[in-house]
């Protein structure tokens, strides 16, 4: 089911009660728990296999659903939850037996063992009285065995994962199994090395933001400051987690809905609420600027909003989609299990009934918002008359400055919201196309710029700017692809260098396009602007394009653009099957000839406001500024030539 099909019941977890955070969870629990193996080694939820195959799959149900059953138990300090103990326990006895038909795929047999071993290791340091420490000395032997060869595997990729070689040992340092300082010492530093400014890292060198920043790169840090014997390992890092986090949720809180959406941006997105789990971890850390009520509530917002659109199924399952099942979101290689990582959104659960999180203030309503997030290049725009947050996008690509490839969906598009996504079938990964400049040839083919050069971003409180430049280019796919979330590989053909400045103030972007440095192929290429997709089932999505701007429609949702220079066509691309929001898909587009060095430009709106389409900002470009009138009567003019590494400033008139 998509969103806009679903009716607007309201969820019990807009409460913000912890009652019903336990309700939600042991109604997950229990949905999973129907399909474990005999020995509860094994949790497998209907659906095809994944790309690890069905005893990967398996190992995930049970390691990612343990997290949920640890978190519960925790919370309640092992009263009333003798049953999650017991199954959690039995399973873990049976997996370990390298006898069983159930055991676990191991560490050296599967790199994915390596993932689930840090959620094992975790929660078995977290219940330590009541799971760990009642197992018998055979089962613990067995365990550590299982966990060993973490130790010296230098084969553990270096972005998000160095934390589940850290989580590992440390509790194998607990219970006297084999460690490494080396190792430790080592993955800190490498986590240290994502660091890119205000709480802000990428997950690994490109420039990947997204959802693991917070529910990877932010969360095992703090949860792992609590294992035990962390304090002797290094206790003076602990602060400084603390501090990065406590920067990166004043950002953080600003990319959730008013209705709980997340962004809809980045790999990994069946795990849906675990983008949930910063703000949870804030609550632990005690971070110091955002009060307790504003992480509480936004993260059950979140939670909410996945369940008013039915996740959990109503087979108390969580499914390859996003709101319903659609498996081209997920990766090749997940399985039926895999979504259940989103239990980490769930870590509330394991602030037991007297913390004080559960009695603090509610938080302000959801206001006007104007940020600018300079270390991933974005422009943030919330607005309150429709609960809508943008992110336009000038620094985030998966990718590196001068390094071109595809543009992923994911990543590289110019906008991502809370209420639309990217297209992502298979056509999307090849063709820019929502939320994209690029230059167009006779083929139909469209540009790429991932390997752009990420200008400045600001924002003076009345009008946010960004900027990029980049080679564009056109690209054959290999016959081969990755598909872990980066953009296709394959030949490249260069077609010139297009710069793109964003001013954007609420609901509206002004977007500034330069075509320039064109090669041969490039020739008789269109310059094309695509704005918001809209994503509904047949019948629901209305589409216009007139002389003076090209516009979709959806159940309240507007998304316009309209041509502010002369010399542009309107139109309206459709596309079925490409969307995780519903199975029919259109973008608003603007197509015209391009003149080398000459400045042309549109006006993209993203909205649920009525009425706010009638009234389009207006622009005049002079030499090196653009002067904009906005709808609400504010004049503002922006430098478009920036020096160097730094974006153009904005001042009212």
């Amino acid at each position: 089911m998509t969103r806009s099909a679903l009716p607007p019941e309201r969820s019990p977890l807009r409460d913000g009660s912890r009652d019903t955070l336990v309700a939600f969870a042991d109604r997950m629990l229990r949905g999973a728990a129907a399909w474990a193996s005999p020995g509860f080694a094994r949790i497998t939820p209907p659906g095809g296999p994944g790309g690890y195959g069905t005893d990967v799959d398996g190992l995930e149900g049970f390691a990612r659903t343990f997290l949920l059953a640890g978190f519960r138990i925790i919370g309640a300090r092992g009263v009333g939850v003798d049953g999650l103990i017991h199954d959690y326990s039995r399973g873990i006895t049976t997996g370990v037996d390298p006898d069983s038909p159930e055991r676990w795929v191991r560490l050296d047999e599967h790199p994915q063992a390596k993932v689930e071993a840090a959620s094992i290791a975790l929660v078995l340091d977290m219940t330590r009285p009541w799971v760990w420490d009642r197992l018998d000395e055979l089962t613990k032997r067995r365990v550590i065995d299982y966990l060993s060869p973490a130790v010296g595997d230098d084969t553990y990729p270096r972005n998000n994962w160095v934390w589940f070689r850290i989580v590992v040992q440390t509790f194998l340092r607990s219970v006297g199994g084999p460690w490494s300082a080396e190792d430790i010492a080592a993955d800190l530093a490498r986590h240290d090395s994502f660091a890119r400014g205000d709480g802000w890292l990428s997950d690994g060198d490109d420039r990947n933001y997204d959802h693991y920043v917070g529910w990877a790169l932010h969360l095992y840090p703090v949860l792992w400051s609590r294992m035990q014997g962390a304090d002797e390992i290094a206790p003076e890092r602990f602060s400084g987690d603390v501090a990065a986090l406590d920067a990166y949720l004043q950002d953080a809180v600003h990319l959730v809905g008013a209705d709980g959406g997340p962004l809809i941006e980045g790999r990994s997105l069946i795990y849906r609420f675990a983008a949930a789990a910063p703000f949870w971890v804030g609550v632990i850390a005690g971070v110091p600027s955002t009060d307790p009520g504003t992480l509480r509530r936004t993260a059950m917002s979140i939670l909410a909003h996945f369940d008013e659109h039915g996740a959990p199924d109503e087979d108390d399952l969580l499914t390859l989609g996003w709101h319903g099942p659609w498996r081209r979101l997920a990766q090749g290689y997940s399985g039926p299990a895999s979504p259940y990582w989103a239990a980490k959104g769930m870590l509330g659960l394991a602030l037991p009934a007297d913390h004080p999180v559960w009695a603090a203030c509610d938080p302000q309503p959801f206001s006007d918002d104007l940020r600018a997030v300079v270390p991933a290049g974005w422009i943030v725009s919330g607005t309150a008359s429709d609960g809508i947050v943008r992110v336009i996008n000038h620094g985030t690509d998966h990718s590196r400055p001068g390094l071109p490839t595809g543009d992923s969906p994911l990543y590289a598009r110019m906008g991502y919201s809370t209420v639309t996504a990217p297209l992502l079938n298979g056509d999307a990964w090849g063709e820019p196309l929502e939320q994209s400049v690029a230059l167009v040839d006779a083929a139909g083919r469209a540009t790429h710029r991932a390997g752009f050069t990420a200008l400045d971003v600001q924002e003076d409180g009345r009008v946010a700017v960004a900027a990029s430049t980049g080679r564009v280019h056109w690209i054959a796919p290999a016959p081969e692809q990755t598909r872990h979330g980066a953009g296709i590989v394959g030949e490249l053909t260069p077609a010139g260098r297009i710069t793109t400045w964003s001013i954007v103030r609420g609901a509206w972007e002004v977007r500034i396009v330069r075509v320039e440095e064109r090669e041969d192929a490039a020739a008789g290429a269109q310059l094309r602007i695509g704005g918001w997709v809209l994503a509904g089932e047949p019948g629901q999505v209305q589409a216009t394009a007139s002389a003076d701007a090209a516009s979709v429609r959806l159940d309240g949702l507007r998304s316009v653009v309209v041509p502010l220079t002369p010399g542009f066509r309107t139109a309206v691309a459709r596309r079925a099957d490409a969307s995780p929001l519903g199975p029919d898909a259109a973008v608003p587009v603007v197509v015209a000839e391009p003149r080398s060095g000459e400045r042309v430009a549109v006006a993209v709106l993203l909205t649920r406001t009525p009425g706010q389409a009638a009234s389009v900002p207006s622009l005049r470009l002079d030499a090196d500024t653009a002067n904009v009138q906005w709808p609400d009567g504010l004049r503002t003019t922006s430098r478009l030539e920036p020096p160097p590494g730094r974006a153009a400033a904005s001042e009212a008139d």
